[in-house]
């Protein structure tokens, strides 16, 4: 794979890593945040919206993408970036996922993932080779391999399964990835067992991908679990390539998987969430629609430069209340905002050395108490 790509490992504190991805759009700043733009857009913001909240990259999605508009379109009108304006590096995730949370409509066999669209019923076959030619079409930065994603808790021949195939598919999206301009991810699976982790880890480091993804977490297992899967998981990936825990999470789901190595999130948590009038702060969430908030003229944060704190919270629940669009475009971007300026006051921890007092003090603010592993 082209040297187009490359990871720069600025410094360490503990387990957590400041660094840089370096992509022919631009620079990725880690431990960094990716807004999630599943159909070439962050839902209810413009992307210069977006981009005022600090985020390096952003994401799009394949399955989606694939249904609307398609990807000979997306093609036909530029590309990915052009569609939607974005001229900073696009992640595209392999649809593997969406295989996974259409289970009950979905059938995985050696050769694809086939399902009915959502939309319309259609039949669709995804296999590793046309989950890479989509992403090539949709001309992202970086794509993913394609997957297979349980539900956890699982049997364990059902995460052996599962795992065996991911890596087989990942073999085979390498073999299918033709685009020296676009960086291929690989994805560990391997469920909550410490010793498939490991050696799912391996066998993908040895392949040599441009970056890793721990992924098949936040299914459905408690966030301790996730923790500590990450923490013995990430020692056997590669410290000179970025790391992406896919699909998380909260506040303190960032910051727990920070200190455990993890260099890149993405989440549709903070957009998800503005729309239905929770708001994140360094206080915790706060949900809008409460009446504690009727009267109240403070704004979210006294120190937010997003949109939503130039009002008041009184403001704030009254569009939420009247059903005014207005609210959810306010709070999804204040909580995009903080998703960002939380990631940079931790880049600037890491390189001061101060990481961990960083973390425990945001930690007590949202009242959550460091975890630890149990040995």
């Amino acid at each position: 794979m082209t040297r187009l790509f490359r990871y720069e490992l600025i410094g360490t504190d503990g387990g957590a890593r400041r660094g840089v991805f370096h992509t022919p759009r631009g620079p990725v700043r880690t431990p960094g945040f990716m807004p999630v733009g599943t159909l070439g857009t962050v839902k209810g913001l413009t992307i210069d919206q977006v981009a005022a909240t600090g985020a390096d990259m952003i994401l799009g999605n394949t399955y989606h993408l694939r249904l609307r508009p398609g990807h000979e379109t997306v093609a036909a009108l530029g590309g990915l970036h052009k569609m939607c304006g974005w001229d900073g590096p696009i992640l595209t995730d392999s649809g593997g996922f969406q295989v996974f949370s259409l289970g009950a409509i979905n059938k995985v066999n050696e050769h694809a993932a086939t399902f009915r669209s959502h939309i319309d019923g259609a039949k669709i076959e995804l296999t590793p080779e046309h989950s890479i030619e989509i992403q090539q079409a949709l001309g992202s930065d970086v794509a993913m391999v394609l997957d297979h994603v349980i539900a956890l808790p699982a049997p364990m021949t059902q995460v052996e399964d599962a795992l065996a195939r991911s890596i087989r598919w990942a073999a085979r999206c390498r073999i299918a990835a033709d685009r020296e301009d676009q960086a291929l991810f690989a994805i560990v699976q391997g469920g909550l067992d410490r010793t498939l982790r490991q050696q799912c880890a391996s066998e993908l480091a040895a392949m040599s991908f441009e970056g890793y993804a721990v992924g098949g977490l936040s299914v459905g297992e408690p966030p301790e679990d996730m923790y500590t899967t990450t923490g013995f998981t990430t020692p056997h990936l590669p410290a000179d390539k970025p790391r992406y825990l896919m699909g998380v999470g909260t506040p303190r789901d960032l910051l727990e998987n920070i200190a455990r190595g993890i260099d890149l999130f993405d989440c549709v948590m903070p957009t998800r969430n503005g729309r239905n009038a929770l708001a994140f702060t360094d206080e915790g969430p706060l949900k809008l629609r409460n009446a504690v908030h009727k009267l109240d003229t403070r704004p979210l944060m006294e120190d937010c430069p997003c949109l939503a704190c130039r009002h008041s919270r009184g403001y704030l629940r009254h569009l939420f209340v009247a059903g005014e669009m207005l609210g959810p475009i306010l709070l999804s971007h204040h909580n995009l905002m903080y998703y960002g300026r939380l990631m940079q006051a931790t880049r600037d921890a890491i390189e001061a050395g101060e990481f961990e007092a960083f973390k425990n003090a945001k930690l007590a603010g949202w009242g959550h108490e460091p975890f630890q592993e149990t040995v």
